[in-house]
């Protein structure tokens, strides 16, 4: 692992203006988030504050928000958001070099809706195959060395088989002593043994397991029988 906890500092603040609105974002304040495994999922439905909160520990670890490699940072226009100003980190032992020095860094920002020009950039042709072979491009030369990737629903453009080669080079990037988080709605990738899985919401942040997701009981019911979601959203 490279981090333990994220957290960040601000003085006064408006809970009712954006970010700090955000339930998961004043936890982020109050405690912080401790990192207690290699990976670790962050789920949560639309709104609830994950991107929010996995694009700003993005940023505090110097990854360009647009998305990239470490190598690329602040290639956009986009300037820092106001969360990722404020991000710090305690390191884990394996990661206080890095931590200490922006050069010693090494990482990557995947984000789904801005995956083909950070692709581009990182010399992965992105014009030349699909969304979703050049996310597995990115996996395959770009995830490599121990180091803070950052995935905000890689998901989006890969499809089952795509999404288990996936869950194979996250397994191997823990094990070679890189950190993983990840934004997902997946009930397959959170499945990965030994993963940490938090649930964000208007609860804020808690820990939770995978059999006790509402995204693994639904998509349970559904596959079991359709009829009883889609007749609710079918005329």
């Amino acid at each position: 692992m490279i981090i333990e906890r994220a957290y960040a500092h601000v003085g006064a603040y408006d809970v009712g203006e954006w970010p700090w609105s955000v339930p998961c974002v004043r936890a982020l304040l109050d405690g912080g988030l401790r990192f207690t495994a290699p990976v670790t999922f962050v789920v949560g439905e639309n709104g609830s504050g994950k991107s929010t909160l996995v694009e700003a520990l993005a940023e505090g670890f110097g990854l360009d928000p647009w998305g990239g490699s470490h190598e690329w940072r602040y290639a956009s226009h986009r300037t820092k958001s106001v969360l990722g100003e404020h991000i710090r980190f305690d390191a884990a032992p394996r990661g206080r070099r890095m931590l200490a020095s922006w050069s010693a860094r090494q990482g990557f920002f995947l984000r789904a809706e801005t995956a083909l020009d950070a692709l581009g950039r990182e010399g992965l042709a992105p014009d030349e195959r699909s969304h979703g072979e050049g996310f597995l491009a990115a996996f395959r030369d770009k995830f490599l060395r121990p180091g803070l990737y950052v995935m905000d629903e890689p998901e989006a453009a890969l499809s089952f088989s795509s999404c288990l080669e996936l869950l194979g080079h996250i397994d191997r990037l823990a094990r070679d002593g890189a950190q993983v988080v990840c934004a997902t709605h997946s009930p397959l990738l959170t499945a990965l043994p030994g993963a940490d899985v938090v649930e964000v919401g208007d609860h804020g942040i808690r820990r939770t397991v995978w059999q006790d997701l509402a995204l693994v009981d639904h998509w349970r019911r559904y596959l079991a029988d359709p009829t009883a979601y889609l007749r609710h959203v079918l005329e």
